[in-house]
């Protein structure tokens, strides 16, 4: 009991000098509990008080009222700050047990915002009701496996004070289990342990435990929360299990400064490696090629690569054609053409080239947008355009269009759609610099939502590099001070991707490679406002990917192949799978690292490149999917999915448009630095 008063006197202390009153490991703060289970019966709760215990390297002991056939040990320190909670867990009978505890903050719940990274952000009301939120409910704790660091942070607005809780264990088992909701006794061992933060009496709390619960809903696919679930693992008499957590208490600026924090504090304590593979950029594009030639679909007035709702299980080409977002067709045309021209291949270059003909010639609404997508199956044609899809595929023209004109070859007509496209930009534009989300031909809006802005920003800026159209720059930063007022200022990133209104992963990468785009193009003070607000907002880009390796079970594919899900990002509040969403973000971060002397930057970006090759599906190695080169996307990676299979496998239906196109980028760095220098 002496040693845990100096510990915790040491913490106070040491806090005390950063301006931060530590909250005490005491009982007048924690509190916890074990549920037993005997199969076939509901599992009974046992209250858990805490007690010292001088005579073990354990120094507190948390003991029922009642007699029960297992011992619960704590082993409390300290270093650096960081409160280390040790328990053990030690069957004195056959037991099925869920261990759980709460550690009370000194703050009101409705003064707090919270943060669970790649999954909650202040209290996720960009998100619907149907979708975790604070629309359902104001506590909520979630698997580990959905978070891109296993971790809750509370942090109190008017105190800037916060308080996280980290698991830091290892994890390599996952277990099988028949149901997903109510009590359920895992098939074998899993690491899975589950985090989140519950109002209790009107105090925000962290609440986490071993193995996993979710409450007061479980998410299982998009836009369905489902009945609670806790989760019991077996441990047979006599054995012992250890479950290991950080308490981290801190004070930050803002929230933004929070999320910095805690995003360096998760990557210097998982210190996520390369993953090693034997795939060198060579080989990945010239595999992933074979998208480009296999897609190519040359009998309709529009000429595409089929990259949009195709099965994993034949690849066979659709009549889906979209310029950006998820089929990305005039991007992977250039990409196609350059790597054609490089390696001497004639068939990707003339289908490039068809390609961009057939949209010249047939690709265009009446008010001159792009027709963004055409389905040939069913003869459907979306009549509502969006900034993202219109942006993508100018951003893409324009690249195509400076490779040419380097080349000597020039395209007058396409450079004259390009113009009349960005001209109407600048009258879509809103007074407060934002674009919206979706609109139509009159350019009557439909979706005035602002979170797409930063897609619009890329194309205005190498408009103005191309067209030497000094307007388009102004528009340019026009959008990124309302991306400034609205988004990075306000920690508040949502709704840049198509098919969720939610928190996202793409409104702070977007936000943050918009603003990377100014920083190229301007100097002095004004390049160091851009690069500090690209910065600012790459710290919420990261902190949707992977620091740690998810486990699965044996018979979850996505484990048999052997994926580790560091440097994979998670996607948005509604789609809870991770991606290779990344395209130009790598070189964000290798810029952003050069500019601040940021080594976390450079050695995460090599992390992310490495990692991201994983999956790369050739004969033999297949990874899943039906052909050569068509990267997966929908990679299911916890209890949740698209509406098939669940994790450790994709959803039926994919788009590898996109992922072909991302990766693409991310092998392909320095473009826009060349473009714009």
């Amino acid at each position: 009991m002496v040693m845990l008063k100096k510990n915790i006197i040491s913490i106070v202390l040491m806090l005390s000098a950063l301006g931060v009153m530590a909250q005490p490991y005491d009982a007048s703060h924690i509190s916890a509990a074990i549920a037993l289970k005997i199969p076939g019966n509901p599992a009974i709760n046992y209250p858990l008080t805490m007690t010292s215990n001088s005579n073990s390297s354990y120094n507190l002991k948390m003991v029922a009222k009642e007699k029960i056939p297992v011992s619960v040990l704590q082993q409390v320190s300290e270093q650096n700050g960081i409160k280390k909670i040790k328990v053990q867990i030690t069957a004195l009978e056959n037991i099925y047990f869920n261990y759980s505890q709460q550690f009370a903050t000194d703050s009101p719940h409705n003064d707090c915002l919270f943060y669970m990274p790649g999954f909650w952000y202040r209290r996720n009301l960009r998100s619907p009701k149907e979708a975790p939120s604070f629309h359902t409910s104001d506590s909520w704790t979630v698997r580990e496996d959905r978070l891109s660091t296993p971790l809750t942070g509370i942090f109190n607005e008017k105190s800037g004070e916060y308080i996280s809780v980290l698991r830091v264990d290892s994890f390599i088992n996952e277990a099988l289990i028949t149901h997903k909701e109510g009590e359920v006794i895992l098939s074998g061992k899993t690491s899975i342990g589950f985090t989140g933060f519950e109002n209790i009496n009107g105090i925000a709390s962290l609440s986490f435990g071993y193995p996993y619960q979710e409450t007061p809903k479980s998410y299982i696919r998009k836009l369905t929360l489902a009945p609670s679930i806790k989760s019991f693992q077996f441990l047979k008499k006599g054995e012992s299990i250890i479950v290991t957590w950080n308490i981290k208490q801190g004070k930050a600026d803002d929230f933004a400064d929070f999320v910095k924090q805690t995003w360096e504090y998760s990557y210097d304590t998982y210190k996520p490696m390369e993953v090693k593979t034997n795939y060198s950029v060579d080989m990945m594009k010239r595999v992933m090629s074979n998208f480009f030639t296999s897609s190519f679909v040359g009998d309709k007035p529009l000429k595409y690569y089929s990259g949009v709702g195709l099965r994993t299980d034949d690849c066979k080409s659709t009549g889906s054609a979209e310029v950006g977002f998820v089929g990305r067709i005039l991007l992977n045309a250039f990409n196609a053409l350059e790597y054609g021209k490089q390696q001497n291949r004639k068939e990707l270059q003339d289908n490039a080239y068809d390609i961009f003909d057939s949209y010249l010639k047939n690709g265009f609404s009446e008010a001159g947008f792009f027709k963004e997508f055409v389905d040939y199956n069913t003869n459907y044609e979306e009549q509502v355009h969006s900034i993202r899809r219109q942006s993508e595929g100018i951003y893409a023209m324009l690249h195509f269009l400076q490779y040419e004109k380097q080349n000597g070859r020039k395209h007058p007509e396409w450079e004259k759609r390009i113009k009349g496209m960005l001209d109407i930009f600048l009258k879509l534009q809103k007074s407060d610099g934002s674009f919206p989300r979706k609109f139509k031909d009159d350019l009557f809006v439909v979706d005035k939502s602002g979170g797409s802005t930063p897609s619009a920003t890329l194309p205005l800026v190498m408009g103005y590099k191309f067209f030497k159209n000094k307007r388009y720059l102004e528009s340019a930063k026009k959008s990124a001070a309302y991306l400034e007022n609205e988004l990075i200022s306000k920690s508040d990133y949502f709704s840049s991707t198509l098919d969720a209104n939610c928190e996202d992963k793409e409104a702070s990468l977007y936000a943050a490679t918009a603003t990377y785009y100014l920083a190229l193009v301007t100097q002095g003070t004004e390049r160091q406002h851009y690069a500090s607000l690209a910065k600012k907002a790459a710290y919420f880009a990261l902190s949707w990917y992977y620091v740690w390796d998810v486990p699965f079970a044996q018979g979850q594919m996505l484990g048999d192949i052997g994926l580790k899900t560091r440097g994979w990002g998670n996607v948005s509040v509604e789609n809870n799978h991770i991606d290779v969403f990344v395209f130009e973000f790598n070189s964000v971060l290798k810029w952003l690292a050069r500019e601040y002397n940021e080594s976390r930057f450079t050695d995460f970006s090599k992390v992310i490149e490495s990692s991201m090759k994983q999956l790369l599906p050739y004969e033999g190695n297949l990874c899943g999917v039906a052909k050569e080169g068509y990267y997966p996307e929908v990679v299911q990676h916890t209890n949740w999915d698209y509406g098939r299979n669940g994790k450790g496998f994709y959803n039926d239906i994919f788009a590898p448009g996109w992922t072909v196109a991302s990766l693409w980028e991310l092998f392909s760095p320095g473009r826009s630095e060349a473009y714009l220098k």
